[in-house]
């Protein structure tokens, strides 16, 4: 039958076998963006960083050590940054399930007064040895930091208050450098937010989760060993 000159024909129907393979296409493609972003690297490699031999030698830090450490992460913090409390129990689950990282905790208080407050009082809970303890508590609260629920953080690590306030006091001075110590190092790897982590010596800036910590383990030490 002749089609009219002002008729169009009629579209062409996509048959269900080229629905199928472009779905396959499309499955193909998703399946290659996702390996390609498990292989690509998280962070940036810092290993020839002028910084780095002097973050290395800096044990003015809190730490939390294991039998046979393999690889050092350091990790810049904020007690009410919201990223930082979502990763702290990925972190968590990702060493433990490793069982060879120690952690040397960097607080780099930027929210504000309460940060400052809660980082000092940290600081100072390490002369009691309860420094992840604490740290740990600070991290699972979800109130304000006040001091009364600071103190009730240390109290359940098993902390004595009145000591806490007495070492703040004595050991100012070091607590202030220690800090600004934990600044100038952030200002000369580029860290500006928190969380942030060096997995020596691999850099990331933001939260991950738990497989990606496994894969900056993994991504650090084969660095460490090609260097």
């Amino acid at each position: 039958m002749m089609m009219k000159p002002d008729q169009k024909p009629a579209p062409r129907r996509i048959s269900w076998r080229e629905i199928g393979q472009l779905l396959l296409v499309l499955l193909a493609a998703w399946g290659v963006s996702q390996l390609l972003q498990r292989s690509a690297p998280l962070g940036r490699d810092i290993g020839t960083h002028a910084a780095l031999p002097a973050l290395r030698a800096d044990t003015s830090a809190p730490t939390r050590e294991v039998a046979e450490p393999t690889l050092t992460l350091v990790v810049f913090t904020d007690y009410q940054c919201p990223a930082c409390k979502l990763a702290d129990p990925a972190m968590n689950a990702a060493i433990a399930a490793d069982g060879h990282v120690r952690i040397v905790y960097r607080d780099l208080p930027i929210f504000g007064p309460r940060s400052e407050r809660a980082a000092r009082v940290a600081i100072a809970s390490s002369h009691q040895g309860l420094y992840s303890a604490v740290h740990q508590r600070l991290m699972q609260e979800r109130r304000s930091l006040e001091d009364p629920v600071i103190r009730e953080a240390v109290e359940a690590a098993g902390g004595n208050w009145a000591q806490i306030e007495r070492d703040i006091e004595t050991h100012g001075p070091a607590i202030d450098q220690l800090l600004l110590n934990n600044r100038q190092f952030a200002l000369r790897f580029g860290i500006a937010g928190t969380p942030s982590y060096i997995a020596d010596p691999m850099l990331v800036i933001g939260a991950l989760d738990e497989a990606e910590f496994g894969r900056i383990f993994a991504q650090a030490r084969r660095r460490a060993g090609a260097g």
